[in-house]
């Protein structure tokens, strides 16, 4: 006998969860299937557990920094003990996640869930009945396509290693391998990352990209742009070498290569097809109320999803949008301006809005307004060298974008974030009273002044 729900949602991560708590909040009889832990790749193999490893990271950089300005001598990171912090944050998740479904009234479903037709599953062997159901499955890394791709290590594994290997190659220059490289760096580790194209952390001002770039070099992380790998191979002592260049060309040798190079939506094996849900190159396709464009019973948000970011924020949001729209019927849409986005390097980079060349190829009119912040107090007084911002303001004023990067970075981008999304000024912003001496307050010295 098949079970049935108002809804079915199809992964137990951000956005998931966020559609399952508002349906089951509504009234609506809610079921959450999940292959793996709950809690997807945010808290347990993603942001959280990155974010406290590179802690330690953080710290050093900051102690480095002042050796000679008032410090002396210089910890050393220990790796197993961070891992057990870690652990800290990460063990218990999944089991109050699935607890505080339980609470909610939410049944909580282990297994692979395959759709079988436009509104019904099957869970292991279990059929499904679903008035709807919200896909959110998450993504996995895109595969590599070269020999030896299965002598990678996965970023799932990377968080989880017990000890660090003396070399590590990072295929990619994206989010991944550059976070990843700094945690390793600087915790002794000799550190690569191989780009295939000429420029680092797409998406980002290239000015910017290069700060995080010299930061990266003076923490002795080697970057190689236009490096395609084209092979992996293992010796006979266990070691890999990692081709790359045209035609395979540089041999990089280390002890692990850890897979950067990208995530995909992980759609294998859900039924796509039989329940008629169309897919495009980035993922399931979905309208503005981020409902399916093909098969109307369903919804879907986060990384899965053909929606323009794959972020924690964007996902939970998009799954409150789709929750709304299915209790109450379209009419909500999910409003993607000013969303931040960060890559938590040391120092980090911060965006918020498009960048100049994305503004003016999209017919926009915009002044940018940029420079560094080394000899700025906030940063000045911690040995920040490696600073800059680039502002993008309208004719009329408006803020439209804000490009960051340095020690707060992260925190700034929400306040340009919020200035972004309620349309404010730059006169507005420097109007605002900011406390002193913060990050905070030189804000205004980033603006066109009146």
């Amino acid at each position: 006998m098949a079970k049935r729900y108002d809804l079915v949602a199809v992964g137990a991560g951000v956005a998931g969860g966020a559609a399952a708590r508002a349906c089951r909040d509504a009234g609506m009889t809610v079921a959450v299937v999940e292959s793996a832990q709950f809690g997807g790749t945010c808290p347990l193999r993603g942001c959280n557990p990155k974010k406290v490893l590179l802690g330690a990271a953080e710290a050093l950089a900051r102690v480095r920094a002042l050796r000679g300005k008032g410090l002396r001598g210089e910890p050393e990171v220990d790796w197993p003990a961070l891992q057990a912090f870690k652990a800290t944050f990460v063990d218990e998740m999944p089991g109050r996640i699935e607890a505080a479904y339980a609470k909610r009234g939410i049944d909580t479903l282990h297994g692979h869930a395959r759709l079988t037709g436009p509104r019904t599953l099957d869970v292991d062997g279990q059929a499904v009945e679903a008035g709807r159901i919200f896909l959110g499955p998450g993504s996995a890394p895109a595969p590599l396509g070269i020999p030896g791709q299965e002598l990678a290590t996965l970023s799932d594994a990377f968080l989880d290693l017990a000890a660090l290997p003396r070399r590590i190659v990072f295929i990619g220059g994206g989010y991944i391998s550059f976070e990843f490289a700094h945690m390793a760096a600087w915790a002794g580790v000799q550190a690569t990352v191989l780009h295939r194209g000429p420029r680092v952390l797409a998406g980002f001002e290239p000015e910017l990209a290069q700060v995080v770039v010299d930061a990266s070099r003076q923490a002795g992380i080697e970057v190689h742009t236009n490096m395609p790998v084209t092979a992996i191979e293992r010796g006979a002592d266990g070691s890999l070498t990692v081709l790359a260049g045209p035609g395979g060309a540089r041999a990089f040798a280390c002890d692990m290569a850890v897979h950067g190079a990208g995530r995909a939506p992980a759609l294998e094996g859900l039924g796509l097809a039989e329940a008629g849900v169309a897919v495009g190159p980035h993922g399931i396709l979905v309208n503005e109320y981020m409902q399916s464009t093909s098969n109307p019973a369903v919804y879907a948000g986060g990384d899965a999803a053909s929606t323009p970011f794959a972020l924690t924020p964007s996902s939970n949001n998009e799954g409150l949008v789709a929750a709304h729209n299915m209790i109450h019927g379209n009419s909500l849409t999910v409003d993607q301006a000013g969303i931040p986005r960060v890559v938590f390097t040391v120092p980090p980079l911060a965006a918020v809005g498009p960048t100049e060349a994305e503004a003016r190829a999209h017919g926009l009119e915009v002044t940018a307004h940029q420079g560094d912040m080394s000899d700025w107090l906030p940063w000045q007084r911690l040995g920040e060298e490696h600073t800059g911002y680039k502002i993008l303001t309208a004719p009329d004023g408006r803020i439209v974008a804000a490009h960051l990067a340095g020690h707060h970075a992260e925190e700034l981008a929400n306040t340009f974030a919020l200035a972004v999304r309620l349309g404010l000024t730059a006169a507005q912003v420097r109007r605002t009273i900011w406390a002193y001496p913060t990050s905070g307050y030189y804000i205004q010295y980033m603006l066109p002044q009146e």
